[in-house]
């Protein structure tokens, strides 16, 4: 019967704490060293090893390298910007057009994912008209969907 390898053999601890130290995401720790986050949080607990105590990590060694959850602020800006692209006319004024409703079965990319009425209702469809380019609404859901610093609106019909 062949011997189990440890898995956190002296190598992999030593590369853990450096990268802890660089200030890398337990995601990033994980793939780094190959085992799960969950062990890499294990092991980081283990070893009180902690983030200060406003819960930020120190700055990484290497700032050349972005994470990837920094780009779902540029994601959140592209999709503002071609949400609000459109004509300057106010949201209130610009009718959505009820012509072009589907079904699920209906429903693709090309195609305006707004649902209208209420899941399991009779009338229940979705929008159905072409949506902006990166978005899964039409000009005028996308200004519903996507509005700065409001609550988002509660859509009836």
């Amino acid at each position: 019967m062949p011997a189990i390898a440890p898995t956190w053999t002296t190598e992999r601890v030593d590369r853990l704490k450096s990268c802890f130290e660089a200030g890398f995401s337990c995601r990033e720790i994980a793939a780094d060293i190959g085992v799960s986050r969950n062990a890499v949080i294990g092991k980081l607990s283990r070893l009180n090893l902690t983030r200060d105590k406003a819960g930020d990590p120190p700055a990484r060694k290497n700032a050349g390298t972005a994470p990837a959850a920094r780009a779902s602020p540029r994601r959140q800006y592209a999709m503002l910007a071609a949400a609000y692209a459109g004509p300057e006319t106010p949201p209130e004024f610009e009718p959505i057009d009820d012509a072009r409703r589907c079904s699920l079965f209906e429903l693709s990319e090309a195609r305006c994912r707004w649902p209208i009425s209420t899941p399991g209702a009779a009338d229940f469809c979705f929008c159905g008209n072409t949506p902006l380019d990166g978005l899964p609404y039409c000009s005028g859901h996308s200004r519903l969907a996507y509005r700065p610093g409001s609550r988002p609106r509660v859509a009836r019909g």
